[in-house]
């Protein structure tokens, strides 16, 4: 019987003694190696991505197996597929599956990524010597239709590109009456979901009742009562909107008092082409891994402790940063006390045998990691009295939402909110400023009293 094994390996394609690791595929036939040369080819995408392909090829190959020899053409095996994922492969009258996959229906949107990364990588597949560009995803004539709708995606892409009037009608043309023959389907669109932003109300009892240090009790000194560690991250996620990724990537040298206003300057660089605090170094994952013996944050893998993510945010400066922009501005001096107070009594210093360079550290002084800091917020939520919930607006990601509704309420702009919030795409910030529908009946009521 076949099988589908996931491991990590270490691929190596040349004698410079480079390694990258990678999530590789295993069968009874050995490993999938053609998949391992796909993904050395997309260096630039996340370790999550890679780990998705992975997944969806495993998904694939496992339909494969207990469908040998039932498809003579690819194309018809793949769109199988498809709708496989799209409707699941229980008969649920009677509660049986032959094909022993026992797949449930998948969300639209996760069953359309599967097929997006399954088709990029069997469009590789064909791009090499002796496959004779036979995709398992080929282009078909679109519809009249389907042309329209493709002009339209095109677009509402250029509208978003810089030096837009440069690109290529004639190739757009070209690439709008052609679309794949299977393709997924479409996701219902949601205007007006919820917004899950972080009660305002209840932030400052958050830092102060919230994040309270263990074994601690209200007689104590707050410097040995609260947590400033998680008071100074949140503070940054709240009045300064960065993503909860982002305070893994800082060094302790990113902090520093700001030249105008007395408060913090928190500059966040890209955790590999960022300027190293070194100058001798040529860029930080270069000064990590001379210094430190260490990597880029974003290099790990996911599995690994100290992996955090990067979102490609907008960066103003040729040293590959940005600076944390606080709302209100005096919020700036507030979290630059608080990371005083946390350098000054509880920091704990990175060992000797293992020094790094990072801001915010673990009771054992090692970079302090964002699953960690989700269980002490989780704590602090439920101290206060609220419930952890991505509806409610009370995990990490919420104070972000919290600060680019702030701004909306502050009179800004669209491109200043943009700017703000480090987006590279102005309609970025839309999903954070949009009020709820109850907002909207409250102003529609006060419009109406005034009648």
């Amino acid at each position: 019987m076949g099988y589908v094994i996931k491991r990590k390996v270490i691929y190596k394609n040349d004698r410079t003694g480079k390694k990258v690791v990678l999530p590789a595929l295993f069968t009874e036939s050995g490993i999938v190696i053609s998949h391992l040369r796909f993904l050395v080819t997309t260096q630039g995408k996340s370790q999550s991505w890679k780990e998705k392909s992975a997944f969806s090829v495993k998904l694939l190959l496992n339909y494969i197996d207990v469908n040998e020899n039932t498809f003579e053409r690819t194309v018809d095996l793949l769109q199988s597929f498809t709708d496989c994922l799209n409707v699941g492969t229980i008969d649920y009258h009677q509660m049986l599956d032959p094909s022993g996959l026992y797949w449930e229906r998948r969300d639209v949107k996760d069953a359309n990524n599967i097929l997006a990364h399954i088709t990029s990588y069997t469009d590789f597949l064909a791009r090499q010597k002796g496959y004779k560009d036979n995709r398992a995803n080929p282009f078909r004539n679109a519809t009249l239709a389907e042309q329209k709708l493709n002009w339209c995606a095109y677009y509402h892409d250029q509208a978003n590109v810089f030096l837009n009037h440069l690109s290529s009608t004639t190739e757009a043309e070209k690439q709008c009456i052609k679309i794949r023959t299977i393709t997924g389907q479409l996701q219902p669109k949601v205007e007006n979901e919820k917004v899950k932003r972080f009660p305002e109300d209840k932030f400052v009892d958050l830092l102060y009742r919230g994040f309270i240090r263990p074994y601690s009790n209200i007689s104590m000194h707050e410097n040995e009562r609260l947590d400033y560690k998680s008071i100074a991250i949140s503070m940054l996620l709240n009045k300064g909107g960065i993503r909860k990724s982002e305070f893994c990537h800082i060094y302790s040298s990113d902090i520093t008092l700001h030249p105008v206003n007395d408060g913090a300057l928190v500059r966040i660089y890209h955790p590999s082409f960022g300027a190293s605090p070194d100058p001798q170094y040529k860029n930080r994952e270069t000064y990590l891994k001379t210094k430190y013996n260490l990597l880029p944050r974003t290099k790990y893998q996911l599995s690994e402790r100290l992996y955090a993510g990067w979102k490609e945010p907008l960066l103003i400066d040729s040293q590959y940063y940005f600076e944390v922009i606080f709302s209100p501005v005096s919020a700036g001096k507030d979290f630059l006390e608080v990371y005083k107070k946390y350098l000054k009594y509880q920091r704990v210093p990175p060992p000797k045998l293992a020094p790094h360079p990072f801001a915010f550290t673990n009771q054992k002084g090692e970079p302090e990691t964002i699953k960690n800091f989700q269980r002490l917020h989780k704590r602090a939520v439920e101290r206060i009295g609220l419930i952890p919930s991505k509806n409610e607006g009370t995990t990490e990601h919420g104070h972000r939402h919290s600060y680019g509704y702030r701004l909306a309420q502050f009179g800004f702009s669209q491109v200043e909110i943009q700017k703000a919030m480090h987006h590279k795409n102005s309609n970025s910030c839309l999903v954070y400023i949009q009020p709820t529908s109850d907002e909207i009946v409250e102003k529609m009521k006060a419009i109406e009293a005034l009648w």
